[in-house]
């Protein structure tokens, strides 16, 4: 069964009514930032706005973010100018090939004085992490932000250490193509919320960039608008947006037919290697109500969940030989599971 065609959104019962503007109203207020941030953000990013949302998405539900583009598309730099925007702590990590567990997440020093060890904290002691080329480390070192991902805290030694709140690594990776760059492990993948593939700048855009960065001089900077407080006041707002037990359904049902395509009427079994994880439902979930808070709305629509679901998936639906014989790759699959799953 097919879908193509554009739905109205699900829109509240009148027995909800009072709740949803309710949930609305505070959406509203808590949201007055969003636009500001989001002018201050292009007065050095120019364009980008997917990517731009995308950040802030990560941001509102707490949820890792990877960015996938080849060199020199303001990825880095979108990451950077982000955090400029928040008066909290940040910290780069420049990955290479010869990089170490302890230099992100520290090591303990031995002091022949003392007789005694103390713990030094590495970079990954921050708010906002920026894990700049992270596929460029072999996965040893990839491997040691698993723990402070997943658990926001690190173990050095014998000793668990909390890491500060919020906590939020924003990654940069180059194509796998790329020369001197190395898979990411799935389990550490999996650990991102959202994959955004950066792409190039339009003619338009491009020429606006020249006129913005083509001079030595100084190049414009953010400036600091949002405090942690205000984070955490959205982040409460956006846990009380409303979905539908429709919408629910509807996420779910998406999840499941990256596992069972037939059951939907797809032809995809031979094409999908692993499929979307729980972590996969429960992303999409906590996603579309950050973008629906970023849209001024207290209740998510099916189109709130299809225009974030390829960046929630296409890290986490592997496809196989055969698709790619066939020149299928992970977007082709999730494009073809939304047009074939109902929509409410």
């Amino acid at each position: 069964m097919s879908s193509t065609n554009p739905t109205p959104p699900a829109i509240p019962s009148p027995s909800q009514h009072a709740s949803i503007q309710t949930i609305n109203q505070a959406v509203q207020q808590a949201s007055a930032w969003v636009e500001p941030v989001r002018r201050e953000i292009g007065r050095v990013i120019v364009g980008q706005q997917h990517l731009i949302d995308r950040l802030l998405v990560g941001l509102l539900a707490n949820g890792h973010i990877l960015l996938e583009g080849v060199p020199g598309l303001a990825k880095t730099l979108a990451l950077k100018t982000l955090a400029a925007t928040i008066r909290l702590s940040f910290k780069r990590i420049q990955f290479t090939p010869d990089m170490l567990p302890a230099d992100i997440i520290g090591t303990e020093i031995y002091n022949p004085r003392d007789l005694t060890f103390a713990i030094k904290h590495g970079p990954v002691f921050a708010n906002l992490i920026l894990a700049d080329e992270i596929n460029r480390a072999p996965a040893k070192v990839q491997s040691a932000l698993l723990e402070a991902m997943q658990e926001h805290q690190v173990t050095i030694g014998d000793t668990t250490h909390a890491l500060p709140e919020p906590f939020l690594v924003l990654a940069t990776q180059n194509p796998i193509e790329q020369e001197g760059t190395y898979s990411l492990p799935e389990a550490q993948v999996d650990r991102f919320m959202l994959k955004v593939i950066v792409t190039y700048p339009t003619p338009a855009e491009e020429r606006v960039i020249i006129d913005l960065m083509g001079a030595t001089d100084a190049k414009p900077q953010a400036n600091a608008m949002l405090s942690v407080d205000d984070i955490v006041k959205s982040r409460q707002v956006v846990n009380t947006i409303y979905i539908d037990d429709k919408v629910k359904d509807y996420i779910v049902s998406l999840i499941h037919a990256t596992r069972e395509p037939a059951r939907y009427h797809l032809d995809l079994q031979s094409h999908i290697q692993y499929a979307a994880s729980p972590r996969a439902s429960i992303s999409l979930t906590l996603a579309s109500r950050a973008l629906a808070f970023l849209n001024g709305r207290g209740y998510v629509t099916p189109q709130d969940i299809k225009s974030i679901a390829p960046d929630v998936l296409r890290h986490r639906v592997a496809v196989t030989y055969e698709a790619e014989a066939e020149g299928l790759n992970s977007e082709n699959i999730i494009q073809k599971i939304l047009d074939a799953v109902p929509v409410p």
